[in-house]
């Protein structure tokens, strides 16, 4: 099944979560990315929930959430009540059984009285997992280090004509999507091609135009630091990473939002989680119409509600609208491609292990 990403908006004002109003106690961790990304779940969700509840919120980072969860949860070692994790990896966790189910009752209509279910991304919300932001896996350049500046993802695997190191993420999930819109498949084809070897091949053929050319990063800071060291002419990244180096640092970086990948984040318990109960609070709090809205103020990553889009204002310099910067902007979504959430639960480890194959050929 592939989720459909509907958008919509309405004028309406945000309630404070039901549920954060509950007798919950304890203290609380929450694992998710770091960098500008952390930042803006501490001060949206994390602040605000200490002063309502009294419960203390500890953050910790991860390069990716998902595997200490695994980890965690199948040593019986649990530490983390709450982990921020991409889609993909909510399905399969929850499918192997390692995360709890989230009952959406608990979560908070819109101002308007709209049910969470309703206001959210539809398709977005799963029997373990809520949503909260949209965020995508965008290319991006620095102009001091670029003479001619790309226009289209094919431009990104062309090394003759746009010379320069990449730099890549070090795994199948995006990379595969890219390389194959570069090579002409329409966005819409793109999972049904990858479905057959002989899709497969064509995106790993396409890989093989720049594999000496690419330096692989693995965590999401990266990326800015290799475009303003100048170790590479242009990177795949995460699009809030580089508007952070951008606006909030003057970095002289550029989004080419040309072929970008589209996907969710949404906020899981693990099996085990030390305080549930609290964690339970915590998403339904950080989840309401305006923690959502809040959040847009620190980085560019869009509400997975739909009545959190029309209070979605300036960052946090007071100057900025943040609108035109998110990655679903009507003129960011031309050649866009929503991430395969099914696909890739239940191909991730296959393709990433014929990925590492390829990586040590």
């Amino acid at each position: 099944m592939k989720t459909k990403l509907i958008l919509s908006t309405a004028l309406v004002a945000a309630p404070l979560a039901a549920a954060a109003q509950s007798d919950v106690s304890g203290d609380l961790t929450v694992m998710s990315w770091g960098g500008a990304y952390g930042t803006s779940q501490e001060q949206a969700y994390n602040k605000p929930f200490e002063e309502e509840t009294g419960v203390n919120v500890t953050m910790v980072d991860a390069d990716n959430p998902a595997t200490p969860i695994k980890a965690q949860v199948e040593a019986g070692n649990v530490t983390i009540d709450v982990a921020d994790v991409e889609y993909s990896d909510a399905i399969r966790l929850c499918d192997e059984g390692l995360l709890m189910e989230i009952d959406p009752s608990i979560l908070p209509a819109a101002p308007d009285g709209t049910p969470a279910e309703e206001d959210f991304i539809q398709g977005s919300i799963t029997d373990c997992a809520v949503p909260s932001i949209v965020w995508s896996t965008v290319v991006a350049y620095n102009t001091d280090n670029v003479e001619n500046a790309p226009d289209s993802i094919d431009d990104f695997f062309n090394v003759e004509e746009f010379p320069g190191t990449r730099g890549m993420r070090r795994g199948a999930k995006a990379n595969l999507e890219m390389a194959l819109m570069a090579d002409g498949v329409p966005a819409d084809e793109v999972y049904d091609t990858l479905e057959t070897d002989e899709g497969v091949d064509r995106a790993f053929a396409v890989l093989d135009r720049i594999k000496d050319d690419v330096i692989w990063w693995e965590a999401g800071a990266q990326p800015p630091q290799l475009l303003a060291d100048g170790e590479v002419a242009m990177t795949t990244a995460y699009n809030g990473r580089i508007f952070n180096a951008a606006v909030g640092e003057g970095q002289p970086f550029e989004i080419l939002w040309d072929g970008q990948i589209l996907d969710f984040d949404l906020f899981v318990v693990p099996q085990g989680a030390p305080n549930p109960d609290a964690a339970m609070a915590y998403i339904a709090f950080a989840t309401d119409t305006q923690r959502l809205a809040d959040q847009a103020q620190y980085i560019s990553y869009g509400p997975a509600r739909a009545s959190s889009n029309p209070l979605v204002g300036l960052y946090q310099d007071g100057e900025t609208e943040m609108a035109p910067h998110m990655p679903t902007a009507d003129a960011n979504m031309s050649n866009s491609l929503v991430n395969g959430y099914e696909f890739w639960a239940d191909n991730d480890t296959e393709l990433n292990e014929r990925f590492n194959a390829w990586l040590n050929q």
